[in-house]
């Protein structure tokens, strides 16, 4: 099956979570928004995909797939619904169903994560905000990444499958590649704070290089298809928020 994937053309955002599980799962799929608009891609692509006819399932926001007839959005749904097309997700239900949970508690984290320069509004720059995002990020970098960082470990430490630890299973899911580009993320964002608490994680960081080396994800890393982390995503670097 060929996928289409919709989601913003200039930023990683919540659809590199879904590029990344293509890319490791070889699915021919095309990412609409970096096509360009001669070619039906675009801002307008995804503008178009989103009014869609009263009366179907519709997409709040991207990112979202395209599989036949079928529109999957929700980061964590769209993960849920190609880690068994893609093998990137055990067979059995209670490995796929700790998979999904792991996956909405990484989109609570990310979710915090863009929070700490957005506070109060998306509506609104980051320079209207910045008392309020150095107050939100104290707290995140204190308290809230070191628990969230610190759960993941002790599942990865609680999983004895394999040579080499896993979320879940004993194989790389679609959970585990989207943990390498939260930690990804906060190094890029954090990177202070990031060397500090993951002095305390390191299977967390043996799981970032393994993914990293996988050679899939590599050639993908070294492509242009790899948009770098900047001031626009969910991800962002201010130095003054990083303590």
């Amino acid at each position: 099956m060929k996928y289409e994937l919709y989601y913003w053309p200039s930023i990683q955002g919540r659809g590199e979570f879904v590029r990344l599980a293509l890319e490791e799962g070889a699915a021919d799929y095309v990412d609409v928004g970096r096509l360009p608009k001669s070619k039906g891609g675009g801002f307008e692509a995804i503008q178009r995909a989103l009014g869609a006819p009263r009366g179907k399932v519709r997409p709040f926001a991207p990112p979202f797939l395209k599989a036949g007839h079928l529109v999957i959005a929700q980061t964590a749904n769209i993960l849920a619904f190609l880690g068994p097309r893609l093998d990137l997700v055990p067979d059995d239900e209670p490995s796929r169903l700790a998979a999904a949970q792991h996956q909405l508690t990484i989109a609570d984290l990310v979710s915090e994560a863009h929070d700490t320069h957005h506070p109060i509004s998306s509506a609104l720059y980051y320079e209207d905000q910045k008392k309020e995002a150095g107050a939100r990020t104290k707290v995140f970098r204190g308290e809230r990444m070191p628990k969230y960082l610190g759960y993941f470990e002790d599942v990865l430490a609680g999983n004895a499958r394999g040579k080499r630890r896993h979320a879940v299973g004993g194989a790389v899911t679609y959970v585990d590649l989207s943990l390498f580009q939260c930690l990804e993320g906060l190094a890029y964002a954090f990177p202070k704070a990031f060397a500090r608490v993951t002095r305390k994680t390191p299977h967390l960081l043996e799981l970032r290089e393994l993914v990293r080396e996988r050679p899939r994800i590599a050639a993908y890393l070294a492509s242009p298809r790899r948009i770098p982390f900047n001031e626009s995503g969910i991800f962002r670097r201010y130095p003054e928020l990083d303590g």
